[in-house]
């Protein structure tokens, strides 16, 4: 476990209940013709989400400060489900061992990277799946599924490690299934739950963001 991440998730049930999504940060820049000069200033986009939607009762309040007050606010990063995003198949497909491409095999490379492709058209993206769900994940070299004992996943990193014997083949393609959490933190040091406002059904704001552990 990283000093700066617990490896635990934040509760289901109030992340069932929260917003967000993906935030890129473009500059835009309107020229004299009237054109516009736009640059990606992000490679990779970054994720936003308030968790305080996801409170709906005096007991899902107490679990968040508890979840708050152990993570020491801002301090420790956690895995968060993101509950419109969080498996390498469409929905509402499972997970299944040939989802996503994750690489093809040398003949000698033992480690990849689990990923997922956002597009197919002119400038897809592949994010980089760092926090695989453990026991979710599906693999297969050259179109055919692979018993678990040939490859190790590391749930932390989201690495895969082929055993001895199981290496793929040069020109192998490498494929897989999998459920995953995003890494956040806390956006805030400070939880300003206002009871009265919460009883009458305004929910508390709890900013998190997407951290890279």
């Amino acid at each position: 476990m990283s000093a700066g991440f617990h490896e635990v998730s934040f509760p289901l049930a109030l992340a069932f209940g929260s917003s967000g999504g993906p935030e890129r940060r473009t500059e835009v820049v309107t020229l004299a013709s009237g054109r516009e000069e736009r640059n990606q200033r992000w490679a990779d986009s970054r994720r936003r989400y308030n968790v305080g939607s996801g409170v709906r009762s005096r007991a899902d309040m107490e679990r968040l400060i508890a979840f708050f007050e152990e993570r020491r606010g801002r301090l420790y990063g956690f895995r968060f489900r993101d509950r419109s995003d969080f498996s390498s198949a469409p929905a509402p497909a499972e997970p299944g061992p040939f989802d996503q491409r994750i690489g093809t095999g040398d003949g000698t490379t033992t480690e990849f990277l689990l990923v997922k492709r956002y597009g197919d058209g002119l400038a897809p993206w592949l994010r980089e799946i760092e926090k695989p769900v453990e026991g979710t994940i599906r693999i297969g070299v050259g179109g055919v599924e692979k018993a678990a004992g040939a490859f190790s996943l590391d749930v932390a990193t989201g690495r895969i490690a082929f055993s001895s014997g199981h290496v793929p083949a040069a020109g192998a393609v490498i494929t897989a299934g999998f459920l995953f959490d995003v890494p956040v933190r806390f956006d805030t040091d400070r939880l300003d739950i206002d009871l009265a406002a919460f009883e009458a059904g305004e929910a508390p704001s709890v900013p998190i963001v997407e951290i890279k552990p």
